[in-house]
């Protein structure tokens, strides 16, 4: 099997995964008890609760707008991938017989929030989305001055506030518990435990250090050229310094925080997390696990 079609195919598992996880979340969580999430499935949710319409079909319908603006903003590929998602998510809630978990108010918002999250996440590893939130974001950024995320948050601002009103406030509060836990869950299955971090290292041994971070941890490295001193009671004096610039997974953080600092206890080490990163060692090492 050539690359293309493993991708496709580890796309494809993505994604049935995922619209597995999410009829889960809804299903055996969210809707036997009366609560919401974010974005268009917190929309969908409450039209299911106000107005009795099976969930499946709200799901599909409210999406369709969102997919069709999806392929001017995004691309037809997408709103196409998108589309066949959302129906399949439709299916899954039609005729998969998931069991109700629990009642617990707390579980439901913890639980339901984790495999929603979860849902969504690997959904948008496959390549498409679930809820099209991020597409009105999209649509809405173009004619505003609010950034995406003002964006979103106040559509599920919105939407809680509904949700107070027409099915009291305990369950609007529950509700955006779960849609936090969502979204810390999603953040999670698209970072992963390999979320790259991003160090920046100045020191008065950078030769040393450069050569440990190769030799001993196999990090590509990049070295700017600069100036360390001006102090307050110096500031005249000032000596070149190579900056070592290199990114590690987080795990990796604290044993190279040890190693430079067992070269040089007063070098200024200062780290930033990365959203994502390819390419170089990384690219390399990648495909040899």
């Amino acid at each position: 099997m050539n690359s293309k079609s493993t991708a496709i195919a580890r796309d494809i598992i993505y994604v049935v995964t995922g619209i597995l996880f999410c009829g889960f979340a809804l299903k055996g969580f969210l809707v036997p008890n009366q609560f919401f999430d974010g974005g268009i499935t917190g929309i969908s949710l409450l039209i299911h609760e106000i107005y009795h319409v099976n969930i499946a079909y709200v799901i599909v319908l409210a999406n369709l707008p969102l997919i069709i603006m999806g392929a001017f903003q995004v691309s037809k590929k997408f709103a196409l991938k998108t589309l066949a998602c959302v129906i399949l998510l439709g299916i899954c809630l039609l005729y998969v017989p998931y069991p109700i978990i629990t009642s617990d108010k707390l579980l439901v918002s913890i639980f339901g929030g984790v495999f929603m999250g979860i849902g969504v996440g690997l959904s948008m590893r496959g390549g498409c989305a679930l809820d099209g939130i991020e597409v009105l974001a999209l649509y809405t950024l173009k004619r505003s001055s609010f950034t995406i995320s003002e964006i979103i948050l106040g559509i599920n601002i919105i939407i809680f506030l509904i949700a107070a009103v027409h099915l009291g406030l305990p369950t609007a509060l529950y509700s955006i518990l779960t849609y936090y836990t969502a979204s810390r869950a999603i953040t999670f299955v698209i970072e992963g435990l390999e979320e790259y971090t991003a160090v920046n290292i100045i020191s008065a041994h950078s030769e040393l250090i450069k050569e440990r971070l190769v030799k001993d941890m196999g990090k590509g490295i990049t070295v700017y050229k600069g100036e360390r001193g001006f102090l307050k009671e110096s500031f005249d004096v000032s000596h070149p310094v190579d900056i070592v610039f290199t990114v590690v997974t987080r795990f990796e953080v604290r044993r190279l925080k040890n190693m430079v600092h067992q070269v040089d206890p007063q070098a200024f080490v200062y780290t930033n997390t990365i959203k994502e990163a390819a390419g170089g060692i990384l690219k390399r090492r990648a495909r040899e696990h």
